[in-house]
C-alpha cells in the first residue's frame, strides 16, 4: 500500500517511462495539478496494477463481472446496489437514463428521443457546474430553480410537474445558498421523484462514500480517480431498481439483451472493473492519517522555500477556507499588490519549462497539489517556483 498516493518509481523505471513517452512524441509531466482529467486522472498502486495484470490472463463474461463487482461494492458502501461505470460522467449519464426509462425496453431503445417520457431534471441554479451536462446526454432536460443567491423550497416545489423524472444535487462545493440534501430528498420523494447526487470527488473521509445513499438519495455518482482507481472508472450506487435500470442502459445490455442502448460507447474492460474494486478496498484499508501527514510535509517544504519571496502568500489550502478536493492537500499561492507576476504567468512558465510541471491557476490563485509527487519532486517544484516568482 502506498500512503503517498503515487507509485514511487526507481531511477530505471523513470528512465524507461520517459523513453516510452518520448517514443509517443510527448513530454512527461510532474503532476502538481492533482487528480486532473487532462493529466490522466490517477496513479495506481502496485497492488492495483498487479490486479490488472492478473485479470489480463483470462477472459470473463462481462455481465457476470459487473453484477458480482456491484454486489461486492454495495457491501462495502452499505447500499442496495452498485455498478462500475466509465467515470462519474458515465454514472451521471446512466443515472439520468435510468430515471427516464426504468427497465422499459421500448423507452431504452428510443433514447435520446424522449417523446412521451418524463424527461425533466430539476437543478438548483446556484449548484450548476459544467459537468451537469452529462445528465442531458441521454436526452434529459435541465430545469433551473432558484437564483444564484438562494433557492427556496417554494422554488423547488413550483418546478415539479408530470414531466419531472429526477432532481439533481451537487454534493461537492455546495454553495451556502443551496437547499440542503435532506430538504431536497423530502420534497422529491413527496412527489415520487428520485434524487441523483453528483458526489464525484467526495471520497474522503471514507464515510462520504456511504452517507448520501444512507441519507436517502436514490442514485449517487462517484469518480474512481478520487480513490486511486483507474481514471476511466466510476461508481453508480443507490436504489436497486434504478441501478438495475442503469445497467439495462449500459454497454453489456447492448450486446446481450438486443437493445440499442445509449450506454454502448461507455464500455469498460475487465481489468478496469477488477482494478476499481481492488482500489476501493485499499482506500478503506489505507491509513489516511499517514497519507495526509505525508502530503502536509510536502506542502511545508514548498511553503518554507517560498517564504522569503515578497508580494506572495503561500499557505496550505486547508488553512485558507477555500473549497478544494477534500481528499488532497495542496498549497495555494496568492499574489499580493506589487507582484510582477500573475498566477497564470507562473502556471505557463512551469508548464513550458524543463521539467514540465502542471499546476492550476484560478481566480488569480495558483494551486499546487502535492498528492502525486514522487519522492523529492516537492523540492524541484519549490526551486522552479522560486525562479519563476523572482524572474
Amino acid at each position: 500500500m502506498n500512503p503517498g498516493g503515487v507509485l514511487q518509481e526507481n531511477s530505471m523505471d523513470s528512465e524507461e517511462a520517459a523513453r516510452l513517452y518520448a517514443d509517443m512524441g510527448v513530454r512527461p509531466v510532474i503532476n502538481a495539478a492533482g487528480a486532473y482529467t487532462m493529466l490522466g486522472g490517477s496513479a495506481l498502486s502496485p497492488r492495483v496494477r498487479q490486479a490488472m495484470e492478473d485479470a489480463n490472463r483470462y477472459f470473463v463474461e462481462m455481465g457476470a463481472l459487473l453484477e458480482s463487482s456491484g454486489r461486492i461494492i454495495a457491501g462495502m458502501l452499505d447500499c442496495e446496489a452498485a455498478y462500475v461505470t466509465s467515470g462519474a460522467a458515465g454514472a451521471l449519464t446512466l443515472a439520468a437514463a435510468a430515471c427516464m426509462t426504468g427497465v422499459d425496453a421500448a423507452k431504452i431503445e428510443r433514447l435520446p428521443d424522449t417523446t412521451g417520457m418524463k424527461d425533466e431534471i430539476i437543478i438548483q441554479r446556484c449548484g450548476r457546474l459544467k459537468y451537469d451536462r452529462c445528465v442531458t446526454i441521454p436526452g434529459a432536460k435541465l430545469v433551473e430553480v432558484g437564483q444564484d443567491s438562494a433557492t427556496t423550497l417554494e422554488d423547488l416545489e413550483a418546478a415539479f410537474n408530470e414531466k419531472t423524472c429526477a432532481v439533481h444535487f451537487l454534493a461537492t462545493g455546495t454553495r451556502p445558498a443551496s437547499l440542503p440534501l435532506p430538504d431536497i430528498i423530502r420534497a422529491a420523494h413527496a412527489h415520487d421523484v428520485p434524487v441523483i447526487v453528483d458526489a464525484a470527488g467526495q471520497t474522503y473521509p471514507t464515510d462520504e462514500l456511504r452517507r448520501y445513499a444512507r441519507a436517502g438519495a436514490d442514485l449517487v455518482c462517484y469518480a474512481g480517480k478520487y480513490f486511486d482507481a483507474p481514471h476511466s472508472t466510476g461508481l453508480l450506487t443507490g436504489r436497486r431498481d434504478l441501478v438495475e435500470a442503469a445497467a439495462m442502459n449500459g454497454f453489456v445490455s447492448f450486446e446481450t439483451n438486443g437493445l440499442r442502448t445509449i450506454g454502448r460507447p461507455m464500455k469498460l474492460d475487465r481489468q478496469e472493473i477488477i482494478a476499481c474494486v481492488v482500489a476501493l478496498r485499499e482506500w478503506f484499508a489505507m491509513n489516511h492519517e499517514d497519507r495526509l501527514l505525508k502530503y502536509g510535509d510536502r506542502a511545508d517544504v514548498i511553503i518554507r522555500e517560498l517564504a522569503p519571496i515578497p508580494n506572495i502568500e503561500a499557505r496550505r489550502a486547508s488553512e485558507t477556507g477555500t473549497p478544494m478536493p477534500v481528499e488532497r492537500e495542496s498549497v495555494r499561492i496568492h499574489f499580493l499588490d506589487g507582484s510582477s507576476k500573475t498566477a497564470a504567468d507562473v502556471e505557463k512558465e512551469l508548464k513550458d519549462g524543463t521539467p514540465c510541471i502542471w499546476t492550476r491557476a484560478s481566480n488569480g490563485v495558483l494551486n499546487i497539489s502535492v498528492a502525486f509527487f514522487s519522492d523529492g519532486e516537492e523540492q524541484i517544484i519549490a526551486e522552479r517556483l522560486k525562479a519563476a516568482l523572482a524572474g
